[in-house]
């Protein structure tokens, strides 16, 4: 309950959408009563981390619902999304500074997103979506580190990111221009034709045109790679 209230930080969260995250199709009889135990329990628990007192009320009842009255910047994962897109947008022109706005966001992290209260349909839509950001923000971190002529440290990380999301063609274009600027070019050429057959057995795929174009451009020997 608590994770619906923040993730909706200082708006109305309905009665009825909290029930139905909570219990689903199976409510409890008096649903408003469990309600209420639970905001009790939850103020209990921020006056004891002393968060909630007397001249200070987080969750407040408003309407048909409940709030969590604090701004978007207390919350780690609206922290996490901006300076992720910020760090996306200095990638091209300002590729250091990227780096680190990036690595300063991914730092955040301690392990899956909403891990132990996921159980609920928007907890764990909200979830996902947090989890693909992070990808995103680790794709977005090493293009920062390549833009920066960091392509022998990234090798590695790049290799292990590959062998856990082989979906994801841009660690494949990542790692094949990593290996070409390390002068390993049949290593680069070598990670094309494994990614093209992951795709095609596992999911039925051809690579991407941009993969594919990499390939020959690298089979070229292109000097703007």
């Amino acid at each position: 309950m608590l994770t619906m209230l923040a993730l909706n930080a200082g708006q109305v969260v309905a009665f009825d959408e909290l029930i139905d995250e909570l219990w689903g199709e199976a409510p409890l009889k008096n649903t408003r009563n469990a309600l209420q135990a639970n905001v009790k329990r939850m103020r209990k628990s921020l006056v004891e981390l002393g968060l909630e007192g007397p001249d200070q009320t987080l969750i407040r009842t408003v309407d048909n619902g409940y709030m969590l009255d604090v701004p978007d910047d207390a919350l780690d994962a609206h922290r996490f999304l901006r300076m992720a897109e910020r760090g996306a947008g200095l990638v091209n022109e300002r590729p250091l500074e990227a780096r680190d706005v990036l690595r300063e966001s991914l730092a955040m992290w301690r392990g899956p997103a909403l891990l132990d209260v996921s159980d609920g349909p928007r907890c764990r839509a909200v979830a996902l979506r947090l989890d693909e950001q992070r990808k995103t923000a680790r794709e977005d971190l090493i293009e920062a580190q390549l833009r920066a002529g960091e392509a022998g440290v990234v090798v590695a990380e790049l290799k292990q990111l590959l062998a856990q999301y082989p979906e994801r063609e841009r660690f494949s274009e990542q790692l094949m221009i990593a290996l070409y600027r390390c002068g390993r070019q049949s290593e680069a050429v070598d990670i094309f034709h494994r990614t093209r057959r992951w795709l095609d057995e596992e999911l039925g795929l051809q690579p991407s045109r941009r993969l594919h174009t990499l390939y020959q451009a690298i089979l070229m020997q292109d000097p703007s790679l």
